[in-house]
């Protein structure tokens, strides 16, 4: 057991240097995540309340689509030089693998965009009651994203063209998280309470932790079969 999580922790460390080391990953979906809710003022217009009113769906469409850069990546570089063979054949599940991955993808993007997040929400004229609830939902949301689109990622290994195959498996899978995150943001911004749209994000974290790595590890071992 020792030694599992040695090497789960192990796998997580690799991946986030990696990342790191290049710093392309986590650089481009905060780059990307700023640009696309920039350029709403643009086609919106400058009035403050209108941008105030909308900002909740503009920062976490542009969440969502930031997280998407670079899960066509997850899996495919391991699963093209052997790596991902060889975790396998080295008595690594391929749930803890997934998860591994799942993990490090999240430290790379979601965390960095948890951190951006408050800085384009002063740009967009997001109310000061909202900023604590925006945080509250990224921390639910982000790893929700990751997880779900780790699936996506899995099943399209090996694919051409499989960004596009990712977006279109896992967009319709993540509007509930879109949903439930701008509820958040919109009742707190209204004053009013934000917990039930808040635990139906963390219901839907708890649910994809587990399951979401199951179906990812399935279909790494259909694609390595």
């Amino acid at each position: 057991m020792r030694l599992a999580m040695r090497q789960w922790m192990h796998l997580v460390g690799r991946d986030v240097g990696l990342a790191i080391r290049q710093g392309s990953d986590a650089t481009m979906a905060v780059f990307f995540f700023v640009l696309a809710a920039m350029l709403f003022p643009f086609g919106v217009g400058p009035e403050p309340n209108i941008l105030a009113r909308i900002a909740p769906g503009i920062l976490w469409v542009s969440a969502l689509l930031a997280t998407l850069l670079s899960l066509d990546r997850l899996f495919q570089a391991d699963h093209d030089d052997g790596s991902l063979e060889q975790l396998w054949l080295a008595g690594l599940p391929l749930e803890a693998v997934a998860l591994a991955k799942t993990t490090a993808h999240w430290l790379i993007t979601g965390l960095p965009l948890m951190v951006a997040a408050p800085l384009v929400a002063i740009g967009l004229n997001l109310g000061s009651e909202g900023f604590g609830v925006l945080v509250l939902s990224l921390l639910l949301g982000t790893p929700a994203l990751s997880l779900i689109g780790s699936v996506g990622a899995a099943l399209t290994v090996g694919a051409r063209r499989g960004g596009v195959l990712i977006a279109l498996l896992v967009l319709p899978l993540e509007v509930p998280v879109l949903i439930f995150a701008t509820g958040a943001m919109d009742q707190a911004l209204a004053g009013l309470a934000a917990r039930s749209h808040l635990m139906l994000l963390g219901a839907i974290l708890a649910a994809a932790l587990p399951l979401a790595p199951l179906a990812a590890a399935a279909a790494l071992r259909q694609a390595l079969e």
